[in-house]
């Protein structure tokens, strides 16, 4: 894998095809092989760019991780490849930095894809929750994550049917280093709460969302595509959290349907 070098961080990233630009930004604690599907399908027709974000899998950071932070990452990794424009594609945590990058860099966006994703802050309960991850992790280790997250992760369909799935999921975890997967939860903790702003958002919008997905809701990504100007939301059956991995067929699909 390549590697661009920012002002303080390393970026690792998978480039492969030509065409349009398509940023694929993964979600917390994965790394950029959580899009192995899209990035065969999208190889076809656009340049497709997934990549580590600072911290996980072999990218690096000297700096501590904020959603806002990893936004302007992004903008300062397309400057790197001298890509003026992109179609950013983000998953969760994924999606949350790619919020930030469409209202702080709009002139940068071809278009955004939301992924299982939410816009409101976290309740106090649930921030705290992401702290004590943070310091039980650093004490103990990924382990307990990887044990944990399945059920939140994925439809029970999902862990029924494809055990192996879920068992990459849960290895790519145990992988990531407990700094970065301290620093990640931090980061979502302490996030802004993008609802005001959605409305800020004027590149094409599309919204993607597993029917079973436990973590951003059906409905609660209904209120995201409402509050974005012309936005369309894609329900995917028989998926959670990790639609695009769990059905890949059907999140290839919305995207190419969307994307013309």
């Amino acid at each position: 894998m390549p590697t661009a070098t920012l002002s303080d961080c390393t970026i690792s990233y998978v480039d492969e095809g030509q065409g349009t630009p398509l940023l694929l930004v993964h979600g917390f604690p994965l790394d950029h092989s959580m899009w192995l599907h899209q990035i065969a399908e999208f190889r076809k027709t656009h340049r497709v760019i997934a990549i580590d974000l600072p911290g996980f899998g072999a990218s690096t950071t000297s700096a501590p991780l904020s959603i806002i932070g990893m936004a302007d990452r992004l903008a300062e990794f397309l400057d790197n490849l001298g890509l003026p424009t992109a179609i950013v594609c983000g998953l969760s945590m994924g999606g949350s930095i790619a919020q930030q990058f469409a209202v702080r860099h709009p002139q940068r966006l071809a278009g955004l894809i939301l992924c299982d994703c939410r816009a409101m802050t976290d309740p106090p309960e649930t921030q705290k929750m992401r702290h004590d991850l943070a310091d039980r992790v650093l004490r103990e280790g990924p382990e307990f994550v990887a044990q944990a997250m399945p059920t939140r992760l994925f439809s029970a369909r999902t862990i029924r049917d494809q055990p192996a799935v879920v068992e990459s999921i849960q290895a790519t975890i145990r992988r990531t280093s407990p700094q970065s997967v301290a620093g990640g939860s931090r980061a979502l903790a302490d996030r802004e709460d993008m609802v005001p702003r959605l409305q800020e958002i004027t590149a094409r919008t599309l919204l993607i969302v597993g029917q079973d997905d436990v973590i951003s809701t059906v409905e609660e990504m209904k209120t995201i595509a409402q509050q974005i100007p012309g936005a369309e939301l894609i329900e995917i059956p028989g998926a959670g959290h990790m639609a695009p991995l769990e059905t890949p067929e059907l999140v290839n699909a919305a995207i190419r349907d969307w994307n013309g």
